[in-house]
């Protein structure tokens, strides 16, 4: 008898059609996975490289700056700057201004040191590939050593103003926040937490700060140096208000709603009276500009033609 005469076996059947379930099987999930439209392949492709080309000046970027922190901290570490004269006070405004790392005070420390260095030979090579005279060949490096050395002070400052200027405004809109979440029985920590994620994209920098605010509330031994950290991180009298209240709360079981409801409307008030000074001192600050642009352009129109018609008559006159 021929082998192919053989009658098959039930564990033969059941072993060929296990095999050809898992050869299907393998079948099915291949052309599943095999692109059927090569456009859309390509269509991938190009949506990874271009995110890839937006993603590279950022990763560019980032270790830039990861290399000049790590030069700035170096150089101050040599120099033993970090143990000079004002240096706690110069991190507490960098905190304020926004930049909390921790090479921030290093960066800021050799910006000082280096930039009137630059200014300095800038204006030398200025100087000398021009034809300038002595005198200013002496004071143009001087002023630009000068500038050099208040630049980065300036900038502290300026970005301190405006981020003063943001938390400022979004601050009652914060209060009024807390307030329902207060009402609605959370606790300091979990209410501010809940304020910070619903203002993450309308007040980022106030989001930030109360966050970090319920971060400290959590793990600090004590909740008042929690409170002190956010009023000295934020250096405003709105700021100032609303720790205070928090800390009487604190230590007398004052209702929480009730206090900060009190707060907000007299923070409201304030926002309204600030509101109504400027409107005052808006026809004084309009003065100038009416002055110095309208009234000449209102004379030309208004003067204009009386005094062509004068000098017509003087100059055709026999």
């Amino acid at each position: 008898m021929s082998p192919l005469s053989v009658p098959a076996s039930p564990e033969t059947v059941v072993v060929g059609l296990a095999a050809l379930t898992v050869f299907l099987t393998v079948v099915a999930v291949w052309y599943a996975l095999v692109e059927k439209d090569p456009s859309q392949l390509r269509a991938r492709i190009l949506e990874r490289r271009r995110v890839e080309l937006a993603d590279g000046p950022r990763r560019t970027a980032a270790r830039r700056r990861r290399q000049l922190a790590a030069v700035a901290t170096t150089l101050v570490e040599r120099l033993d700057l970090a143990r000079a004269r004002g240096v706690e006070q110069v991190r507490e405004q960098l905190q304020a201004a926004g930049f909390r790392s921790r090479e921030a005070v290093a960066i800021y420390l050799t910006a000082q040191l280096c930039l009137p260095a630059l200014a300095v030979m800038g204006a030398f090579a200025l100087t000398a590939a021009g034809s300038s005279s002595g005198s200013a060949r002496m004071l143009v490096p001087a002023a630009g050593g000068l500038l050099g050395t208040l630049a980065p002070r300036w900038y502290i400052h300026w970005r301190l103003g405006r981020r003063l200027a943001r938390l400022q405004r979004t601050l009652p809109d914060a209060l009024d926040l807390l307030v329902i979440c207060a009402e609605a029985g959370l606790a300091l920590d979990a209410a501010l937490d809940r304020v910070a994620r619903e203002l993450g994209h309308a007040a980022p920098e106030l989001a930030d700060e109360l966050a970090l605010t319920a971060v400290e509330l959590t793990f600090l031994p004590e909740r008042r140096q929690a409170l002190h950290n956010f009023a000295r991180r934020v250096p405003l009298p709105a700021a100032r208000a609303l720790v205070s209240t928090l800390v009487q709360t604190e230590r007398y079981g004052t209702p929480l709603a009730v206090s900060l409801r009190v707060l907000a409307h007299e923070l409201r008030e304030q926002r309204l009276i600030r509101a109504e000074e400027k409107a005052a001192r808006l026809p004084a600050v309009l003065t100038v500009p009416l002055i110095l642009f309208i009234l000449p352009a209102l004379f030309v129109v208004l003067a204009g033609p009386a005094a062509i018609d004068i000098y017509d008559q003087i100059v055709r006159r026999p």
